[in-house]
């Protein structure tokens, strides 16, 4: 099935001017200006006076609900396709958060296949906030060799719902993980919930200073430079993710001033979608319950744009380029080019999301969704 967006404004994130795009069932297949293509069933989009971008990537997601830090009522809902596809996001990453008893990783990678069969790209990661980790095989390492969904394991550090995590420990950990994705050439990674604890970053600054670890094997989110450590991590050349939090304006702030102090392509942004935003006192006691939105990601990104003159180009790479390359997906995510996925999406004129194409199928329209989740056929 071929199908042809024709003079879209293209940023791939680079900007290309305006171009036809032609995909071939799940694939780009041409870029040029003006094709002149007559091909059996072919669906043109006319892209007129608007923006193509390739489709987001949201690394931080509790697909199968977070929750659980006020009562088993708190436990929060699974995420659903079109709840992705309607935010522009085609690509997403599950993981659990401090519930690993009501959540397991078999629910995780089933629900990371579920996504999968209805259209969409998805991943996940083995381990919990918990240390020893919770695995499906028994193993860290042989979760990431042998799982295809499982690209890296989870742990949390610096924070007073952690397992206290010890430098050794960590360093035990990364070393698992970066073996396993050597042999299954998955990233590989340790991606770090990392609270505001007195520690920050400093016990993964001690690993990298003590063994051979690349800085790449630790991927810390929640990400806040102020915290001990963050410097020096960044300036090892460090992966920083950010979240959106629920202030989408004020995290555009926060985005725009860590530009000014490190390379924007460290820079990967996450939402945090439907996991639990638990509010702490001064003594950690559990004051007020929020949860993550998927549609605080590219609002963000859309704030960095209007409300701080950051490029178009430069902005939505934290939710494509800068994260496809971190989790080496790259160049068949992250990017609009030949032979890349055709996971696109199209802004209006106003920046708001027009149409999303999630693996060459047409998911919104007109800023409508048209695909549904599998019960809602029923």
């Amino acid at each position: 099935m071929f199908t042809l967006i024709r003079n879209a404004h293209v940023y791939a994130p680079i900007e290309k001017g305006y171009l036809d795009i032609l995909v071939c069932n799940d694939k780009i297949v041409q870029i040029g200006d003006h094709l002149m293509l007559d091909l059996p069933d072919m669906e043109v989009i006319e892209a007129e006076g608007k923006i193509l971008l390739p489709g987001f990537i949201d690394q931080h997601v509790h697909i199968i609900g977070g929750g659980g830090e006020d009562g088993f009522a708190s436990l929060i809902r699974e995420v659903q396709m079109t709840d992705c596809v309607s935010c522009g996001v085609t690509s997403v990453v599950g993981l659990l958060g401090t519930d690993h008893h009501a959540k397991s990783v078999e629910t995780l990678v089933a629900r990371t296949k579920a996504l999968r069969e209805q259209g969409m790209s998805a991943w996940c990661l083995t381990g919990s906030y918990a240390y020893p980790s919770i695995t499906l095989t028994g193993s860290v390492a042989r979760d990431i060799a042998f799982i295809d969904e499982i690209i890296g394991v989870k742990v949390a550090i610096s924070d007073h719902r952690s397992s206290e995590i010890t430098p050794k420990e960590l360093a035990r950990l990364a070393t698992q993980a970066r073996t396993a994705g050597l042999l299954a050439k998955k990233p590989g990674y340790v991606h770090m919930h990392t609270g505001s604890g007195k520690k920050g970053y400093s016990d993964v600054i001690r690993v990298l200073h003590a063994t051979d670890i690349p800085v790449s094997q630790f991927r810390p989110t929640h990400f806040d430079l102020n915290y001990p450590g963050a410097e020096e991590f960044v300036a090892m050349g460090g992966y920083a993710d950010f979240t959106t939090g629920t202030d989408t304006a004020a995290t555009a702030r926060k985005l725009k001033n860590a530009m000014s102090r490190m390379r924007r392509e460290q820079m990967t942004l996450s939402s945090d979608s439907n996991g639990s935003f638990p509010q702490w006192d001064e003594n950690s006691n559990l004051i007020g319950m929020g949860i993550g939105r998927m549609d605080t990601l590219f609002d963000t990104v859309r704030h960095l744009i209007t409300d701080h003159d950051v490029p178009i180009n430069d902005a939505i790479t934290l939710i494509t380029t800068n994260v496809a390359q971190a989790l080496q997906l790259y160049p068949r995510k992250g990017t609009i080019e030949v032979g890349s996925d055709a996971d696109l999406v199209m802004l209006d004129r106003n920046l708001e999301i027009d149409t999303v194409m999630a693996m060459g199928k047409i998911a919104v329209r007109d800023g409508s969704l048209c695909v549904r989740n599998y019960y809602d056929y029923q």
